[in-house]
């Protein structure tokens, strides 16, 4: 069989449901890559240029979002950040799958410019859990932690608009869980078929 093209996996869920130890967990798999977004902010120490961002001028990222090069794009504190979809696309062309850590919004950006990704949704046990998750950091007083579970809530209830979700009570299950539905969606009948049958049907006229 020749190589199978990546899938684009997005996850997404509110602040403090682990999304990111579980994106971390699933880049250990070889044949899974980190999406690497654009940003027009400076460099922080320690940071380096097409690993932790494409670090570009405001000019460079007007110009991709002109070229229709973004899958999503947002403006945070007046510094600009987005998906470049050239990159993304490569990577799946070379049969590795893309994660992509990402909040609702642009999560729904991206499946409306690439309809063949995958949205995960990650979430909490229940409200009180998020609750104690976000006291337990310490870096946020009552006030912001009452804002972050308004804002969770407004998040879950745009989940009808996902692909799959999962609740993460215990980090291994949830990282389990994802790896199976990646696993899945990777051995999914395609639209196309045609490429498929008529690579047997090669194979079989050369015997």
């Amino acid at each position: 069989m020749s190589r199978k093209k990546g899938k684009l996996i997005v996850i997404s869920g509110p602040s403090g449901t682990g999304k990111g130890t579980v994106c971390a967990q699933l880049l250990e798999d070889k044949m899974n890559d980190f999406s690497v977004s654009m940003t027009t902010r400076s460099p922080r120490e320690g940071e380096v240029h097409g690993r932790e961002y494409y670090f570009v001028t405001r000019e460079e990222f007007e110009r991709n979002i002109e070229a229709g090069n973004f899958l999503e794009h947002a403006t945070v504190f007046d510094n600009l950040y987005g998906t470049p979809k050239d990159m993304v696309v490569n990577r799946l062309e070379r049969g590795h799958n893309v994660i992509l850590d990402i909040d609702v919004q642009g999560g729904l950006q991206v499946k409306k410019a690439m309809p063949e990704a995958v949205l995960i949704f990650i979430l909490p046990p229940s409200l009180s859990e998020l609750r104690k998750r976000l006291e337990g950091r310490g870096t946020e007083d009552a006030e912001k932690v009452e804002k972050r579970l308004g804002e969770a809530l407004n998040e879950i209830k745009l989940i009808g608009e996902y692909d799959y979700y999962l609740v993460n009570n215990d980090i291994d299950e949830a990282v389990a869980l994802a790896r199976s539905i990646i696993a899945a969606e990777s051995a999914r009948v395609p639209e196309a078929v045609k490429p498929i049958i008529r690579e047997y049907e090669n194979e079989n006229t050369e015997k």
